[in-house]
């Protein structure tokens, strides 16, 4: 069985290659381009270096959201599209989920939080039980204050993602805060490869068309523009 992992959804764009229980192959961009400068070059990349015929493909994962607006569609779009050109099912796996599936087997409780702007966290809570991630809170978007009040009521608690670099100089002041290292700190194909292949064991799989984004906001312009219509409504 053959997966191919697509995630768009933060600063990085990840790709990964899974065959049954191995990663063949992952590239990922943490750079100053557009997700939709790199996703299909670093694609092509892959099927050239290690042979890969897409057509051999079983199955496209695609990081589903939170996240941002932009790089949700540009990875939607193009698992959307690769799946129903092959005509194979998506396996939609949450980018939190993911994110946190970056820390492995912890006592630690596991606090992903990508930047929402606006001084607010995509975030959930995580912990490990016989083997398997568990997340113990609905995905959420929090003010950074209110995830450190959630987050002190923990014994220890590593934080990981985008909002880290944003909110270090906070989040530090807790001695039972502590975070993951530079290397598994973001989003990673990979880790969208290994759930995906726990969510296809389960039966958690869609067609193309079918396929659904998490949006926990709405996205800015939709947001400016009730604004701008309340505002209108309170003149008359």
């Amino acid at each position: 069985m053959k997966l191919l992992a697509i995630d768009t959804t933060g600063q990085t764009a990840s790709v990964a290659l899974a065959e049954d229980t191995k990663i063949l192959a992952e590239y990922t961009i943490n750079y100053n381009m557009t997700h939709s400068q790199t996703t299909m070059p670093m694609i092509e990349a892959i099927c050239k270096n290690i042979e890969l015929d897409l057509s051999t493909l079983d199955y496209i994962a695609c990081s589903c959201g939170p996240g941002s607006f932009t790089g949700l569609r540009i990875g939607a779009a193009t698992a959307k599209g690769m799946a129903l050109g092959l005509a194979i099912p998506v396996v939609a796996v949450p980018t939190l989920d993911a994110l946190a599936y970056n820390i492995f087997s912890t006592d630690a409780m596991i606090c992903p939080i990508m930047d929402a702007r606006r001084q607010q966290v995509y975030t959930a809570f995580y912990q490990w039980h016989k083997q398997k991630l568990c997340r113990l809170t609905p995905y959420e978007a929090l003010s950074i204050e209110d995830v450190i009040e959630k987050a002190k009521t923990f014994e220890k608690v590593i934080f990981l993602g985008d909002g880290v670099l944003v909110h270090k100089k906070l989040l530090s002041q807790q001695e039972t805060f502590c975070f993951a290292p530079i290397h598994c700190a973001l989003q990673r194909g990979a880790c969208v490869a290994s759930l995906a292949l726990e969510m296809i064991a389960e039966g958690k799989t869609v067609k193309g068309s079918e396929l659904e984004i998490i949006y926990i906001r709405k996205p800015q312009a939709e947001r400016e523009r009730e604004q701008r219509i309340h505002k209108e409504e309170g003149k008359c």
